[in-house]
């Protein structure tokens, strides 16, 4: 266990949690990482991208002129590659990019990103965060102790305040601990917990 000091809002500490080492002082396997993002990233293509082959262009099947004596090469269909709005070789058709690592990989993956945040000064841990209505300009105060960076707090529940009034600060995201992934962690500099959030990551990511 690794002793980690309990912040406010002001960014000072109030008290202390036990962070357990098997989650947040683990060995940073970069490639798991990588495959994780990775899946991530495909698993939001569309994939719909689409060409018309030889058999899909709209033209006669008439031969485009007589075998001999023009020449040409011969030819025995408009719709071949080699005219123009002819058919496509080998294009895009549509298919689904995505794979899902092993649940193994997923976790090694979190654990990697939150035991390098901790280790480079990246990860705090906040008492709380209240939101007791919907507004941008409070939580926009609420943050300037961490201007200028991008960075995004983890919740333990869903906050429905406090989501809607982040969602239109620049570089400020608000994620359910339950959504915990390694791409958002890694495109935000500093990276909060609540507190409250800490048994359900530990739950999650502990080895089974």
């Amino acid at each position: 266990m690794s002793a980690v000091d309990v912040i406010n809002l002001q960014r000072e500490p109030v008290r202390q949690v036990d962070l357990p080492d098997s989650i947040y002082r683990a060995e940073v396997k970069a490639h798991l990482v990588h495959e994780a993002v990775r899946a991530q990233l495909c698993s939001r293509r569309a994939g719909t991208a689409d060409t018309k082959t030889r058999r899909d262009v709209a033209f006669s099947t008439r031969k485009p002129y007589r075998q001999k004596k023009t020449g040409r090469a011969r030819a025995g269909s408009r719709r071949s590659p080699l005219f123009r709005k002819g058919g496509t070789v080998f294009g895009p058709h549509p298919r689904d990019y995505s794979f899902r690592p092993p649940a193994e990989v997923r976790r090694a993956a979190l654990r990697s990103v939150l035991s390098d945040k901790l280790a480079n000064g990246r990860l705090e841990i906040l008492d709380e965060f209240p939101a007791p209505e919907i507004k941008t300009k409070a939580v926009a105060e609420a943050v300037r102790p961490w201007e200028g960076r991008k960075i995004i707090f983890v919740i333990p529940a869903e906050d429905a305040n406090l989501e809607k009034s982040a969602r239109n600060l620049p570089g400020v995201k608000v994620l359910r601990a339950a959504g915990l992934n390694c791409y958002d962690l890694l495109r935000h500099e500093h990276v909060v917990l609540l507190e409250g959030a800490l048994p359900l990551i530990e739950e999650r990511l502990v080895k089974r």
